[in-house]
């Protein structure tokens, strides 16, 4: 209990000390970094020796400090590092977390985005729309979810959320195989979401059945969604079947 205690009084340290340390550069503008950084850390001697062991570490290896300001595109830094190193900018601090839409606290530690799928529809001239909730129950995985008459056009629509991180480049693949052979394939960009409360809800391109007596019939399909990072964050496989006109 002691501890969550101790978690909440440090947060509430972190912005007010961080104008603290703006207002002793004011006030002291002949003062070295190293100084300031002395003074910085006897003033938390007494009053915050928890936080200290934290902020210890990154403060004493000075020799690094350099080194670190220039960018090396190394591995990916938590938000919350980001947030943390960017204390002093106010600015981009608030604009960080205005794009995120929420606060340091919910995505502790996170990196990776995650991409929840609710559901999958599919619009069509032949019946209007049909939704299906994901994940599918896996007694109607690889059933039909929709059939289609030959010739028609569809539209897929998914409603989705993003947690955590920004997803960036999300794209989508769908694959039709009919009796064990490819019959299609199309890709697309879905684009770059931030995470937000509410789901999004996006329709993927416009297509047409294939019409004619061998496009009748069932086929399988499998629609995979990735990020620019290679990272899949749904793959669903499924039926469909297209009728006579």
């Amino acid at each position: 209990m002691e501890g969550g205690n101790r978690k909440i009084s440090e947060d509430e340290a972190g912005p007010s000390s961080s104008s603290g340390i703006a207002a002793t550069k004011q006030q002291e503008p002949h003062h070295t970094f190293h100084h300031h950084h002395h003074h910085h850390h006897h003033h938390h001697k007494e009053a915050e020796e928890e936080e200290e062991e934290e902020t210890g570490e990154e403060e004493e290896d000075d020799p690094d400090h350099h080194k670190n300001t220039t960018f090396v595109p190394g591995p990916l830094l938590s938000l919350k590092d980001q947030i943390e190193r960017d204390k002093e900018d106010d600015s981009l601090r608030r604009w960080k977390e205005k794009l995120l839409g929420c606060m340091e606290s919910e995505f502790d530690g996170l990196i990776d985005p995650e991409v929840k799928f609710h559901s999958i529809g599919i619009i069509s001239e032949d019946f209007g729309e049909v939704i299906t909730p994901l994940p599918v129950d896996e007694k109607r995985n690889g059933h039909i979810l929709f059939t289609l008459r030959e010739g028609s056009e569809y539209q897929l629509k998914l409603k989705f959320s993003v947690l955590h991180n920004i997803v960036s480049g999300l794209t989508y693949c769908n694959t039709v195989w009919k009796g064990g052979l490819q019959v299609e394939q199309s890709k697309g960009m879905l684009g770059t979401f931030a995470p937000q409360k509410e789901p999004y809800i996006h329709a993927l391109k416009e297509d047409i059945t294939p019409s004619g007596v061998l496009a009748r019939g069932v086929y399988s399909a499998e629609i995979k969604f990735e990020d620019d990072d290679k990272r899949c964050h749904m793959e669903l496989k499924y039926a469909l079947e297209i009728k006579k006109r």
